[in-house]
């Protein structure tokens, strides 16, 4: 049986198995009940580690043991697994997250923040910069950015990327809007995020940007985080960024942004 790389991986991704057990369940499922020994030939998964596999896989209760001899495996329902998976997945996020909200009102998460203020008033304020890789990185540091909002917050993105800060921000900057603070969006408008461009600007002025190709957020004339690459030749996974923190640099790059700016529509 021959299956796509892509699609095994894939799913290896979406159901958190390894290769060889991905083969194996694939192959069970083509056929509905199999021995071990046929499933390893079908999958191309050594014989001497299919009974490993197929246990582990038993114990995910992605397949059963049929009873009775010889020793054959049924594959369980698609949609049983992804049911169960799912409430695996939630349960997991739950427990963690009520340990982090623990760890905050405990003594040491005080005393890394503690470490943290004490450390960075030693450091020159001119030499606060850093590389962030990964857009999910750098949505999260942006969404702290954004939260110690105080006056004012700048966005320039592209078309893609102002229907991903709807998506990404868009209670983050209703609250800041609601606390008075002075939001300005531009990206390229078109019926692609015309829906998005209407949203935001709920909370934001958001205007048409077509000559400028640039993606980078200044907020409190303070901090600016720059994307470093055109998010149409990057994946988002090997998307990134440059963040400072220093208001010379900030005020001048919003300065310079206000002439474009008066000129957009």
């Amino acid at each position: 049986m021959l299956i796509q790389e892509e699609f095994l991986k894939k799913l290896r991704s979406a159901f958190d198995l390894n290769i060889y057990e991905v083969k194996i369940w694939t192959a069970l499922l083509s056929r509905g009940i199999a021995t071990a020994g046929e499933l390893s030939d079908i999958s191309n998964v050594p014989r001497s580690r299919s009974y490993d596999v197929l246990e582990s896989l038993e114990k995910k209760g992605f397949v059963m043991m049929k009873l009775g001899k010889p020793i054959k495996y049924i594959a369980v329902q698609p949609q049983e697994i992804l049911l169960r998976v799912k409430g695996e997945v939630k349960n997991r996020a739950e427990y963690k997250l009520k340990i982090l909200d623990k760890v905050k009102g405990e003594e040491v998460f005080k005393e890394i923040e503690l470490l943290y203020k004490n450390g960075i008033n030693h450091v020159d304020i001119g030499t606060l910069s850093g590389a962030l890789k990964g857009r999910s990185n750098v949505y999260g540091h942006l969404q702290t950015m954004l939260g110690n909002a105080k006056k004012n917050v700048t966005i320039v993105t592209s078309a893609d990327g102002l229907k991903r800060k709807l998506d990404e921000f868009k209670n983050v900057l209703k609250k800041l809007s609601m606390n008075g603070v002075k939001i300005r969006i531009a990206a390229p408008l078109s019926d692609k995020n015309n829906d998005a461009a209407k949203e935001l600007s709920k909370v934001a002025q958001v205007k048409n940007l077509e000559k400028v190709n640039a993606r980078f957020i200044i907020v409190d004339n303070k901090e600016v985080l720059f994307m470093i690459a055109n998010d149409k030749e990057v994946h988002e996974n090997y998307d990134g960024a440059v963040w400072v923190s220093t208001p010379f640099f900030a005020a001048a790059l919003s300065n310079l942004f206000e002439q474009t700016w008066s000129e957009l529509k």
